[in-house]
């Protein structure tokens, strides 16, 4: 009796045992929790299949860690608050604006698609020599769609990029770029009904603004300007995407089919359109180029953030990760001699005042004014 006690409790807190025995009654915590409707609800992928049910996909899924998965009913006790998911997310938006500096002088020597199938190639043999058990657990059709459709989408943001700079300004890509934090709101209300509050969307449309101020030098449109666009409606998407699977997925098997799906895609245009690099190319320089993509850019860097739009809501996280393109600018000043202007100065406070409506609302103005 003892020990099927014990069972039920682990099972309540997600501790995989075999074997439970009978119900031994409820404890005083779960009874308090349903009566203040509070109570944990069980992972969908931990529900014990029906004795006989046909198995789905490639093999039966295996319980979700409750480290992995997103705010709410589902959160594991190892999950970390949303603010620091958010942090994470600005971080990872800081070490992208930089990059903008580490990667202009590898595109010079390498192929676009070729950059990009060494950087996600080398990612995915990370990533599966690391988290190749979770990666066996959740071979099954749910995950392989889900992962591999991030992957679609981030291949085709990556790339209708990479070829609108070749037409546009760095400082027309950016911005253009940076429209997906305006889309992410919408698209996340009509795909998985997150919730879209003006505060949303005007904090979108006042972080555009900024970025037009610090990015943009003329209103002109060319055709990079409408293939850059078309990268920003991808990049709005994958990340709508990362929100919706990441909440009660593994993450880190979505990342890994991502990883895999923007390689492969790639390498196939990369042998289709590009001619293979000369042996010389690869200069000390370009191969530390390529390990900074690889290992922080794209191992750590995606990854985390798959990780931090499961834990944030959509139209906050695109919010912070459009913060790449302000950043990029700020580098430029910093580490490459660009005059800091009035419209620069103007352009990051509106960015940052973005970020204060989307997290605070502006309550601490109107409880100011109520004192008054």
């Amino acid at each position: 009796m003892l020990h099927s006690c014990a069972m039920e409790t682990a099972a309540r807190h997600d501790i995989d045992f075999k074997g439970a025995g009978p119900s031994c009654g409820e404890g005083p915590l779960a009874a308090a929790g349903r009566r203040s409707g509070q109570g944990r609800r069980r992972a969908p992928e931990e529900e014990p299949a029906a004795p006989g049910a046909p198995e789905q996909g490639w093999g039966s899924d295996a319980p979700v860690p409750p480290e992995d998965r997103g705010p709410g009913e589902l959160r594991g006790a190892g999950a970390r608050s949303p603010l620091f998911w958010k942090a994470v997310l600005a971080s990872m938006a800081l070490m992208w604006g930089f990059s903008f500096f580490v990667v202009k002088d590898a595109l010079d020597s390498i192929p676009p698609s070729f950059l990009l199938m060494c950087r996600f190639g080398s990612s995915t043999l990370i990533m599966l020599a690391l988290f190749r058990r979770r990666v066996l657990a959740h071979l099954n059709a749910r995950y392989l769609f889900a992962g591999l459709t991030m992957g679609v989408l981030m291949w085709g943001a990556y790339t209708l990029q990479t070829v609108g700079l070749g037409y546009t300004t760095a400082g027309k890509n950016a911005f253009l770029t940076g429209t997906y934090c305006v889309l992410v709101p919408f698209i996340s209300y009509l795909a998985s009904g997150e919730r879209l509050t003006r505060y949303n969307v005007g904090a979108a449309f006042m972080c555009l603004a900024g970025i037009g101020l610090v990015a943009l030098d003329s209103f002109s449109m060319s055709f990079g300007d409408l293939l850059t666009l078309g990268g920003a409606v991808f990049f709005a998407l994958q990340i709508a995407a990362a929100a919706k699977f990441g909440r009660d997925m593994d993450v880190n098997v979505l990342t890994f089919w991502m990883f895999l799906g923007v390689g492969a895609l790639s390498a196939a245009l990369s042998l289709a359109t590009e001619p293979l690099p000369a042996p010389g190319d690869f200069t000390p320089q370009i191969v530390g180029v390529l390990a900074f993509l690889t290992l922080g850019c794209t191992c750590v860097g995606l990854f985390m953030q798959n990780i931090g739009l499961a834990h944030v809501p959509s139209s906050t996280g695109s919010l912070l990760l459009s913060l790449e393109s302000p950043f990029g600018v700020l580098f430029s000043v910093l580490l490459g001699g660009e005059q800091l202007t009035l419209r620069l100065v103007a352009g990051f406070a509106f960015i940052f005042c973005s970020i204060v409506l989307s997290e605070t609302h502006f309550g601490f103005l109107r409880r100011a004014l109520r004192r008054r």
